[in-house]
């Protein structure tokens, strides 16, 4: 099993709980539509089938037991010493079940394992990322990304929890 395969939920509310796992080639389209969706409605960057693909061994997905992507997330990696974590999106019909917790806990613990100790975010939902543990933090510290001023800058430790992220691995 690799790193970051398979995480069970089972406080999900549902029949069968979604698993998580890293996405695999056949996820690509389900992944992109997905992501699509909120793109359209200017909450998400887009990426096209074909960005996905290409990195496709950089995301994590939550899918039901059809294989149908539900939630999605990716690791973004500029540097040894810089790690992102974007296309964060979870289907309307399955809000409200965790699934975003999941998909971000198992993208962190890739980082972890990929030797990241921190990861940031830039995000429209800074609340979704505080309750999971991400301060605010000043956007110059990631020139990449000053283009983008309608959006929060926020990031979380993660050598603080090797345990639980080694766990997660």
């Amino acid at each position: 099993m690799t790193p970051v395969e398979l995480v069970r939920d089972p406080s999900l509310r549902s029949g069968q709980a979604p698993v998580v796992r890293r996405a695999r080639p056949a996820d690509v389209a389900g992944i992109s539509a997905l992501v699509a969706e909120w793109a359209a409605e200017a909450l998400l960057l887009p990426r096209s089938a074909a960005e996905v693909a290409r990195a496709v061994e950089d995301y994590v997905v939550a899918v039901d037991g059809r294989g149908t992507v539900l939630a999605c997330a990716a690791l973004r990696e500029y540097s040894p010493s810089l790690a992102e974590l974007t296309s964060v999106a979870v289907s309307r019909a399955a809000h409200g079940r965790g699934l975003g917790r999941l998909v971000v806990h198992a993208v962190e613990a890739l980082a972890a394992v990929r030797g990241h100790d921190t990861v940031f975010a830039h995000t429209l939902q800074p609340e979704f990322f505080a309750a999971l543990g991400y301060e605010a933090t000043d956007r110059a510290a990631y020139p990449e990304k000053r283009a983008r001023p309608h959006t929060l800058c926020v990031r979380r430790a993660l050598a603080g929890e090797p345990a639980a992220l080694a766990a997660a691995a």
